[in-house]
């Protein structure tokens, strides 16, 4: 039976203006191009800037109280460094174009205080994007700690990056500027390792073993970050409650409950701070509230859940107890805000903004809550912000 929606959460679909259609064949011209040249290459003067709609677009859509606006999305460094005026003024005498370092294959997202960090499988290396400081750089392309395939990343509340990197099975630690700190790992403690949760204080991480076909370890692994000492094991193979079928993610939520997502099973589990089981909720199926192949997820500061599924290309978001509240997002072959074909990982910030990632599109969706201003928190340049007070 479909889950009905109370009409305060309604989302209405929002249809693409010629522009909007005009970029996603541009976006994907450019992308092709960049699957065979890499990460580095020149953005053209029309794209540079970003494809925003000429009205805000606002999440549930009108007549629904609006809770997300959508605010800016980022595909490569020319998004975070402001143009020098001497290359203006030589691109304009000599028809040049500007530079940009763009995502190839992002998957997860974190951020904090203003800084982006994206996790790109195909570069091997974090991207990290930092708005307040209006510069662009990267994370794991030289030793010690050099990068394999990124996947699953997550940030302690002092704003050191943790690094899951599936090919070397091993989570990797470095400060808020990239700086290796040490690793915890290794191919005798994972079999497919997916993803890294860290507790706020940075005391414990959570890495979830996805297992495989053939294996029987589908399981979240607990280990202390100072020692690397393994704590404990939460869930094992199967589909009862408590037990994993390829489990994906995992994020901390209200009174420290745990949220794994169970992907096989198609459903997100509630552990207690303990690992002992509590709930679940979430089952196969194409009506809202349910997952057909959800892949990240996370939580806000006021205990809801959010569940990327790369299906229905969006997230949906529920409160702590697993009761749908609305979701944001729709699967499309043409680009544009809240458009997606293979979206994958998924952040929120101190400030409630929401981070999505789609592989697709090689692209970050921000989200930011209606009430708060576009001048406030800290996803906002230092020149902006300064101007503002």
């Amino acid at each position: 039976m479909k889950l009905p929606i109370p009409p305060l959460f309604r989302h209405a679909s929002c249809r693409p203006s010629v522009s909007r259609a005009q970029f996603a064949k541009r976006a994907l011209a450019l992308c092709a191009g960049l699957a065979l040249l890499g990460g580095c290459a020149q953005l053209p003067d029309d794209l540079a800037a970003s494809d925003k709609p000429a009205a805000p677009l606002v999440f549930p859509a009108p007549p629904d109280e609006p809770r997300f606006v959508y605010e800016r999305t980022f595909t490569n460094s020319t998004d975070v460094v402001a143009d020098n005026k001497d290359d203006a003024f030589r691109r304009m005498v000599t028809g040049a174009q500007r530079g940009g370092h763009f995502m190839t294959k992002p998957y997860a997202v974190a951020a904090h205080r203003g800084r982006v960090f994206v996790s790109d499988s195909a570069e091997r290396s974090v991207k990290v994007f930092d708005v307040p400081g209006g510069k662009f750089f990267t994370i794991g392309e030289e030793e010690p700690g050099m990068l394999i395939k990124p996947l699953g990343l997550d940030v302690d509340r002092a704003g050191r990056l943790y690094v899951a990197d599936a090919t070397q099975k091993t989570v990797f630690i470095y400060d808020r500027d990239g700086k290796f700190l040490r690793k915890i790992g290794g191919t005798d403690l994972f079999d497919r390792i997916s993803s890294v949760t860290v507790d706020p204080s940075g005391r414990q991480i959570y890495v979830v073993d996805i297992g495989g076909v053939k294996s029987e370890n589908h399981r979240v692994r607990v280990f202390e970050t100072a020692t690397g000492r393994h704590v404990m094991d939460i869930g094992k193979r199967g589909n009862g409650p408590g037990e994993f079928n390829l489990p994906r993610d995992m994020a901390i939520g209200k009174e420290g409950r745990l949220y794994v997502v169970d992907g096989g099973n198609f459903r997100v589990q509630v552990f207690n701070a303990d690992g002992s089981y509590r709930e679940s909720f979430g089952a196969v199926g194409r009506q809202l509230g349910n997952f057909a192949r959800p892949k990240e997820i996370a939580t806000d500061a006021d205990g809801n859940v959010y569940v990327a599924d790369a299906a229905f290309g969006n997230f949906q978001i529920f409160t702590a107890d697993g009761e749908l509240l609305m979701y944001v997002g729709s699967r499309s072959e043409q680009g544009g805000p809240a458009r997606y074909i293979l979206p994958s990982g998924i952040a929120v910030d101190e400030d409630g903004r929401v981070f999505f990632v789609d592989q697709w599109f090689a692209k970050v969706d921000v989200f930011r809550p209606y009430e708060l201003a576009v001048d406030q928190g800290f996803l906002v340049p230092r020149t902006t912000a300064a101007a503002a007070k």
